[in-house]
């Protein structure tokens, strides 16, 4: 970077300046003057004026485009690229003598353009600043090139596609003999960078001379896309169906059958001629049938994936096992919850273990508590005295952490552990905390939350268990410590923390331990607008089974004829707020039955009136059965501090709440709702709040455990408080940690 001094004659003197930042590795050193034309003045000070962008400059508040972070050997790297080489090249296109006027322009406007183009992609994350130093050597590298009359395409073939793009607007005025080559080299670097917009692309330009292979190997990264695009008539699609390709093959055959969707679980076992479209034809209008091949088909991929073999569309297979486990089986056996075991489980009745054993996992989330016991007896009483262990052993270990934490959580972990050798047992739990650091970002930390979760319920049913669990991540942190392992040091040291907390006379402060907002208590200035208004939404549904209109009329109870409450009405929501003490506003939707989905318009008449009148709510309250809680979460915003979802508090439903507002407190429940719970909850939290009070758990649900006795206080037993919902405490933390490294 150069510093303009005043001119002499024709002559500028300049004297080249280092970028300086904050930092102190940004202090300015000097370097050797040189002299610039004046026709050419201009073309430095642009090169300046965009160098100068990159970097915060002492005294502003303006941040530059490229973000430091803690690694200062990265950060070095970085300006020295773009600050120290960038003005060597600066300086040695203007002393070069053998260069002309013109060409020294088009080099330093090159300059001006890799700079500018740089720092916006840097600002914009369309790619990291690691990129700097290839960059700016391949500009140079370019422009030997250039000068030499020779392509710039062999190096754009060589570079990264940002780094390629850059050095052909670089060398585009005017342009080098290499740019219409480097731009067909850029177009298949761009679709194997994003090759999600494959498909896309070809659609638009169907005669892409390469779209043969950019088909065959979309088709086995994402067969579903291909499926779709293969599923429409035009062009593209017909070339698809006659595509030479094995994969694309049986893609196209799936898409031109109706029964496409029910055959596209399977595609991986197909195109290996394991199975056969009429073997999917035999059983795809059976639910139990079709389910029991997906069970078969799903062990057969854990067993592939255990030998590093990754079959394409596991993800689809899942998806429609717990669809059809929760439609066919879970759907009945909880809709059958007064009736008689014989009758209300009966579906069940030619389930295998394993089969049963994805009726759990895969409906965590929907399964009533008792549900759940009926089937977890029905898979020991099939395993015929088998060691339970053999169990996990036949499933491959697939979803073991979350069918442990659900045995705990349902007070079965006892007799699953009994009824395996000791040992074997030892072992089990040893390999339950073991292997976590695999959790390598918030897409796939399920394993770590299930852990997590699963400890809560240990420790409340067997101490000597949960101290043995304690030990293990406390092991395990010092594992991954001398192995080196961050992330898992990371996933280690939040879970011997969460650990060490569950003793709430151990004295851990999670907030203070983990660097998160506070667990244990939501401010009333949290909760607040900016009018010293609580506002609550809670989602009422419209039931065949009138279980919502019924929970509707109870909820009402709360507030009708009190004193302390006013209520007005219309068709579609009910407005309830407090004449005493701070103003507590409630809404809430009529749960309307009909065609057409009467509540969801009901709900979102709510919503319009809240926007149209910038109510934000900061408590959500979910009231309906779990398979309505989806809807319920599509509602939730940013404001939310506190949410209810009574049952439904998995780990899916838990990280859509935390990426909605990662300071959600949430309380949730291991089963079905109930009023007898759902009422003294909200009663406390509103008393707290029309006093202008905090909400702190843990004497709130001290008190609350004491209204209730027997089968009740099982029910209330089963609400999990936010603090310790160790499961989403651990999702905020991980997620804290990682934006902080971010």
């Amino acid at each position: 970077m150069m510093k303009l001094l005043p001119f002499v004659l024709l002559a500028f003197t300049a004297q080249g300046v280092k970028s300086q930042t904050a930092a102190s590795a940004y202090a300015a050193v000097p370097v050797p003057s040189y002299q610039v034309e004046r026709s050419r003045v201009i073309f430095h000070e642009n090169i300046d004026r965009e160098q100068k962008k990159l970097y915060q400059q002492p005294g502003s508040h303006i941040r530059g485009y490229i973000p430091l972070t803690k690694d200062e050997t990265f950060n070095n790297q970085v300006k020295f690229a773009l600050i120290d080489h960038l003005d060597a090249i600066q300086e040695s296109v203007e002393l070069d003598s053998l260069l002309k006027d013109n060409e020294k322009i088009k080099y330093l406007k090159g300059l001006e353009i890799m700079a500018r183009q740089f720092g916006a992609g840097a600002r914009s994350r369309t790619f990291s600043p690691a990129l700097a130093p290839e960059m700016v050597k391949a500009y140079e590298a370019g422009l030997a090139l250039d000068r030499a009359n020779k392509g710039i395409d062999p190096l754009v073939a060589g570079s990264h596609y940002w780094v390629g793009k850059i050095l052909v607007e670089c060398f585009s005025y005017p342009e080098n003999r290499g740019i219409p080559a480097s731009k067909d080299i850029l177009q298949l670097k761009y679709l194997q960078l994003y090759p999600e917009r494959t498909m896309p692309f070809l659609k638009t330009n169907f005669s892409y001379p390469k779209r043969d292979s950019l088909i065959a190997a979309e088709a086995r990264r994402d067969p579903r896309k291909v499926y779709d695009y293969a599923a429409s008539n035009d062009a593209l699609a017909r070339y698809i169906r006659i595509h030479p390709d094995s994969v694309v093959k049986v893609i196209a055959e799936m898409a031109s059958s109706r029964s496409g969707q029910l055959y596209f679980p399977f595609i991986d076992e197909i195109y290996r001629g394991r199975l056969k479209f009429e073997d999917v034809d035999k059983v795809k209008d059976n639910d139990l049938e079709y389910y029991r091949l997906m069970v078969k088909t799903r062990l057969s991929h854990t067993e592939r994936m255990l030998q590093k073999d990754t079959p394409m569309e596991r993800k689809a297979l899942v998806e429609r096992m717990d669809n059809k486990a929760r439609q066919y089986f879970i759907s009945q056996i909880n809709g059958l919850h007064n009736s008689p075991d014989p009758v209300r489980f009966r579906v069940l009745d030619p389930l295998s273990p394993q089969e049963l054993y994805y009726l759990c996992v895969l409906g965590e989330d929907e399964i009533y508590t008792s549900s759940y016991r009926g089937v977890f007896k029905r898979i020991i009483q099939r395993l015929k005295g088998t060691p339970t262990d053999s169990l996990f052993m036949t499933m491959n270990f697939d979803y073991f952490r979350k069918f442990i934490k659900m045995a705990a959580a349902y007070n079965e972990l006892d007799t699953l552990l009994k009824l395996m050798p000791d040992s074997n047992a030892t072992v089990l739990m040893k390999s339950f905390m073991f292997g976590l650091e695999k959790t390598t970002d918030l897409n796939n930390v399920e394993d770590a939350v299930d852990v997590a979760d699963a400890y809560s319920s240990i420790y409340e049913k067997n101490k000597a268990l949960a101290a043995n669990m304690l030990a293990e991540a406390r092991w395990n942190y010092e594992r991954t410590q001398r192995n080196g392992d961050l992330n898992g040091q990371k996933v280690y040291q939040i879970e011997k923390t969460l650990f060490e907390s569950a003793d709430s006379t151990g004295g851990v402060d999670l907030s203070k331990a983990l660097g998160i907002p506070p667990v244990y208590n939501v401010p009333f200035e949290r909760l607040a607008d900016s009018s010293g208004r609580v506002i609550q939404q809670v989602f009422f549904y419209g039931d065949e089974d009138k279980d919502g209109q019924m929970s509707y009329a109870n909820f009402m109870t709360m507030f009708k004829g009190k004193p302390d409450w006013s209520i007005t009405e219309n068709p579609d929501f009910v407005t309830i707020k407090s004449t005493k003490g701070k103003p507590v506003w409630i809404f809430a939707n009529k749960p309307l039955y009909g065609e057409d989905d009467p509540d969801a318009k009901a709900q979102a008449k709510l919503q319009e009136y809240l926007d149209k009148n910038n109510l934000q709510p900061t408590i959500y309250i979910h009231r309906g059965h779990s398979y309505h809680v989806k809807s319920s979460l599509n509602q939730i915003t940013p404001s939310a501090r506190i949410v209810i979802l009574g049952s439904c508090g998995g780990y899916n439903n838990l990280n859509d709440v935390l990426t909605i507002s990662s300071d959600a407190h949430i309380i949730s429940s291991k089963q079905i709702g109930t009023r007898t719970v759902n009422e003294p909850i909200l009663n406390a939290i509103n008393s707290s709040l029309r006093n202008g009070a905090s909400i702190d758990w843990m004497p709130m649900w001290t008190e609350l455990g004491k209204l209730f006795t027997g089968e009740s206080k099982e029910r209330f037993d089963d609400y999990i408080p936010p603090y310790k919902n160790l499961g989403a405490i651990f999702i905020k933390a991980y997620r804290g940690v990682e934006e902080e490294e971010e």
